[in-house]
C-alpha cells in the first residue's frame, strides 16, 4: 500500500507499509541489506537480524525514487508478537540521508500506522539509550533501568494511547 510521496531535500521518496508477503524478493533483500549496513556494519554489532519476526511484521519504508533501496525503515509488530504491547523496531535511516529529518518523519509515520493498525493499544520500543530524548518527543516514557542488548545500552520505553 503506498502511503504518500515525500520530498525532503530534493529526493523523491515513496512511503510504503506492507506485510511480508507483499514484499517482492528484491525489496526484502534491499531491506535486509539496509538493516545489515546500519546494525551490523556501522554499529559493529553481531546479532541475528533474521529473527523470525519479519514474516509477522508490517514493514514501513521510505523508498528511493528508483525503488532500489529503503532510505528509512521500521518494523511494526502486533501485540503479542514480541511484547504484550504492539512494538516498533529495527528503526533506521540510511547514512546518506541522515540529518534531514527523515528519521523523525519515519518514526511519526510508524506511530500513526501502528495506532491505526492496533487502535487503543500501547506501543513498546527497545530504544538505544542515547536516543531516549528523541523517542520522548513522541510521547514515549522510560520503563525500568537501562540494559545491555548486543553490547549497546538500551532502554524500554512505552507510549500509552490517550483516551478518545
Amino acid at each position: 500500500m503506498t502511503l504518500s510521496p515525500l520530498t525532503p531535500s530534493g529526493a523523491d521518496l515513496v512511503w510504503r507499509a506492507c506485510r511480508f508477503d507483499e514484499l517482492d524478493v528484491h525489496q526484502l533483500q534491499a531491506i535486509h541489506r539496509a538493516r545489515q549496513r546500519v546494525f551490523v556494519v556501522e554499529q559493529a554489532c553481531a546479532f541475528l537480524d533474521a529473527d523470525d519476526q519479519d514474516e509477522r511484521a508490517i514493514h514501513l519504508a521510505a523508498w528511493s525514487s528508483s525503488g532500489a533501496e529503503p532510505l528509512a525503515y521500521a518494523r511494526l509488530l502486533a501485540p503479542g508478537a514480541k511484547y504484550v504491547e504492539a512494538s516498533i523496531g529495527r528503526v533506521l535511516t540510511a547514512a546518506s540521508v541522515r540529518g534531514r529529518g527523515l528519521g523523525r518523519e519515519l518514526f511519526r509515520r510508524a506511530v500513526v500506522h501502528a495506532g491505526a493498525a492496533w487502535p487503543r493499544c500501547a506501543l513498546r520500543i527497545s530504544a538505544q539509550s542515547r536516543l531516549e530524548v528523541f523517542y520522548a518527543d513522541f510521547g514515549f516514557a522510560r520503563m525500568g533501568a537501562p540494559y545491555l542488548e548486543d553490547g549497546i545500552l538500551h532502554t524500554d520505553m512505552l507510549l500509552v494511547p490517550t483516551a478518545s
